[in-house]
């Protein structure tokens, strides 16, 4: 099934999520509905509170950017209760955007490479490694879970071109392809 996407503004997008067990209701059918919703809008990256769940789960598939990104070796995973042991290597910038804030993109400084410790759908623990893309990409996510927004990391005078679209998404003033929930 696919779900709305709450939009900029909603305050479960502030919030820090929290860890789950294995007997969480519905875990299964809400990870399928997870996976359709972000390909619905095209996405390569959801998070639970972007569809209304305050806990700490997220999803990504970057090996639909394969074809785009030469050398990358794209990966399709679930974090569950993940937590960021270390963001190490250069820092580089790359634009970003997210599915809660439609139609606004911004370039971000992130470290390149990252230790991450989580568990997958079938709640085995892994500590694993990840760079380039894939790094930004778990990065972007896990800042949902701890109830951050990409554009908390805008450079303040793009931010302040930004302002007038923030508004209009947090008013449901925008045009997109995909079911949201606004305030």
């Amino acid at each position: 099934m696919i779900l709305p996407i709450y939009a900029y503004g909603n305050p479960v997008l502030k919030k820090i999520g929290k860890e789950i067990e294995k007997s969480y209701e519905g875990l299964d059918s809400l990870l399928k509905n997870m996976w359709d919703t972000m390909y619905n809008a095209k996405g390569i990256g959801l998070a639970a509170p972007q569809i209304g769940r305050d806990i700490r789960l997220f999803i990504i598939d970057t090996k639909q950017l394969e074809e785009d990104e030469k050398g990358l070796k794209g990966c399709k995973m679930v974090f569950i209760n993940a937590e960021m042991l270390d963001e190490f290597d250069e820092v580089k910038s790359y634009e970003e955007g997210c599915l809660s804030i439609p139609n606004v993109r911004g370039d971000i400084d992130r470290k390149s490479s990252i230790k991450i410790k989580y568990l997958d759908e079938q709640f085995k623990e892994h500590i694993e490694t990840f760079s380039g893309l894939n790094a930004r990409v778990i990065q972007h996510e896990y800042d949902h879970i701890d109830g951050k927004l990409f554009t908390e990391k805008l450079k303040p005078i793009r931010k302040r071109r930004v302002q007038r679209k923030l508004d209009n998404i947090r008013k449901g003033d925008i045009k997109i392809s995909y079911r949201m929930k606004f305030v």
